[in-house]
């Protein structure tokens, strides 16, 4: 059996999609899967070992390479596609796909064209991964695989990627990874420095996130005075950041990617929700985690499902009013490596 998987979003939706993966080998271990990601998605699955195949997709040139891929696609003959996005494109090489069945979301404007859809349902109590997983609910029905297996989601670091972090795991640390793509998402730099000064003298600290971030991450060091503190920040990969997140104290994220980065190897993590609230369902999944958000009534929140590029009422109170002594308290238990 051949079976794609589709979801070419952002880092965060892309790790929300793995408990597809992971249900689909429990339901079909001989079955061949591959993935669909955008291009820079790319580093998440290296070395995976549930996947075939990663199929990229280079959205800086979309159209054009839309039909490269759909060729690509076509000649593979899947048996069953599963899309997991719910945009126009994905619907076009799910219905145009060839493959002998299809499963989508009903909210995708082709999803009439597919072998089943299933409604995309927000609501609380659900989260984005229990709302993939209806996708292929009667799939592995029958396939033995618990709600616990399939709740969180799961990466896999390589030897390399714990070998090439383990230099930093001497002492006691903690993670930040202040960085996010929408402002309204992000804890301000003068919020995430008081929170760096409540923290205890004996952890290091360090700042996480992408090259682009860097810039955000050196104006935190030089308000926050903590000479414990270092910048990787642009210096590890994606399942590099994950292998040395896992063992950390404590990582500390905004409502973003990071967060789930945190979730697929069960690291203990604080949640910064701002603008948005965890009910809409893409909240931390770790055994171990925290919600940190403020405690003023504002009527104003949530403000959307997703961030905003500027506070519409030009305060945000919703992260201003987020204090240091709302974070859970350290140190945690810590073992050398």
């Amino acid at each position: 059996m051949k079976i794609l998987v589709i979801q070419t979003a952002s880092i965060g939706d892309v790790i929300l999609a793995t408990p597809v993966i992971e249900g689909l080998r429990h339901a079909y271990s001989s079955a061949v899967i591959d993935i669909m990601i955008k291009k820079g998605m790319e580093g998440l699955f290296t070395g995976h070992p549930f996947l075939n195949r990663v199929i990229i997709w280079d959205k800086s040139n979309k159209y054009k390479d839309f039909l490269r891929i759909l060729s690509e696609v076509r000649k593979q003959k899947y048996d069953l596609v599963v899309n997991i996005q719910r945009f126009f494109s994905t619907g076009m090489l799910t219905a145009f796909s060839g493959a002998s069945a299809s499963v989508g979301f009903s909210k995708n404007p082709l999803s009439f064209l597919f072998t089943k859809s299933i409604p995309h349902k927000i609501g609380k109590g659900i989260h984005e991964v229990e709302r993939n997983m209806t996708l292929i609910s009667e799939l592995i029905a029958a396939a033995d695989f618990s709600k616990e297996q399939g709740n969180r989601p799961r990466l896999y670091p390589s030897g390399a990627d714990k070998a090439r972090v383990l230099q930093f795991k001497a002492s006691p640390y903690i993670t930040i990874s202040p960085a996010s793509l929408w402002f309204t998402k992000q804890y301000p730099v003068n919020k995430w420095v008081e929170l760096i000064q409540s923290l205890p003298a004996e952890f290091k600290i360090y700042l996480l996130g992408s090259k682009a971030d860097t810039g955000l991450c050196e104006e935190i060091k030089s308000l926050s005075k903590n000479e414990s503190l270092s910048i990787l920040a642009g210096s590890l990969n994606l399942l590099e950041s994950a292998a040395l997140m896992q063992d950390a104290s404590m990582n500390y994220t905004n409502d973003s990617a990071p967060m789930h980065l945190a979730s697929s190897v069960n690291a203990p993590t604080a949640v910064v929700y701002c603008s948005t609230v965890p009910e809409f369902g893409f909240g931390p999944l770790s055994e171990k985690h925290w919600i940190i958000q403020t405690t003023k009534d504002l009527k104003c929140r949530p403000c959307g499902l997703h961030g905003q590029r500027s506070c519409p009422l030009q305060h945000f109170e919703c992260a201003a009013t987020i204090r240091p002594d709302l974070f859970p308290r350290l140190p945690f238990p810590f073992q050398k490596f």
